[in-house]
């Protein structure tokens, strides 16, 4: 498989990065500093790339199999929600426009839905995240209304970050719009195994036109 890869660096996109070349498919990876590529593959392509240039962007998008976009204009940004709706945005669009027929999004959590409210709407969700997941929130609802792309959005589990250390372990369980939560209540997954269900995703096509989330 021919895979267009959005944000290789970041914390999601670098697992990404490596089991899709682990199980042998050829990625380009699209990144706004090559220089914090490190990788060295010779399935690996690395292009420098701005997601709000859509026609360079769509250019460098056409001929893969699908686009997979881990997007992210960084946590500390002030301009978060504006970024990423907007970033968002701009990569569903370069991605019709390249003729690329599928389009794999990672979102958030803040999606997914406790006793009919969206987690991000809840007292308790914390402060310091909300704008940039309310914008996946809203992005979702912008992109089930593309009728063009066989598109999928992943909503990763509540407790998927840096610190969950649990490694690659192969092991998950899938869910729809609800958290999936362990015997001990909680909805947890590392950023390898994040990995592990994105590509497995992208080699069994299981959820086109849908949004799922995963966590063991």
């Amino acid at each position: 498989m021919k895979i267009a890869l959005i944000g290789a660096t970041g914390f999601v996109g670098a697992s990404l990065l490596r089991e899709a070349l682990t199980r042998g498919h050829q990625v380009t990876a699209i990144v706004r500093t090559p220089a914090k590529l490190t990788e060295t593959n010779d399935l690996l392509t690395v292009v420098q790339g701005d997601v709000t240039q859509v026609g360079a962007l769509a250019q460098q998008l056409a001929g893969h199999d699908v686009v997979l976009s881990a997007f992210n204009p960084g946590w500390d940004n002030p301009n978060i929600y504006a970024d990423s709706l907007a970033g968002s945005k701009d990569i569903e669009a370069a991605a019709e426009q390249s003729g690329v027929p599928r389009l794999v999004v990672i979102g958030g959590a803040g999606s997914l839905f406790i006793d009919g409210q969206q987690l991000v709407d809840r007292p308790q969700f914390p402060a310091a995240i909300k704008p940039g997941a309310t914008a996946a929130r809203d992005y979702l609802n912008v992109l089930k209304q593309n009728t063009t792309l066989d598109w999928t959005f992943f909503s990763p589990a509540i407790e998927m970050h840096q610190g969950v250390d649990t490694g690659r372990t192969g092991h998950y369980r899938l869910g729809t719009d609800s958290p999936v939560f362990n015997a001990e209540g909680r909805s947890i997954m590392s950023g390898e195994d994040v990995a592990v269900v994105l590509l497995d995703e992208l080699e069994q096509h299981k959820f086109s036109k849908q949004r799922f989330t995963a966590a063991y």
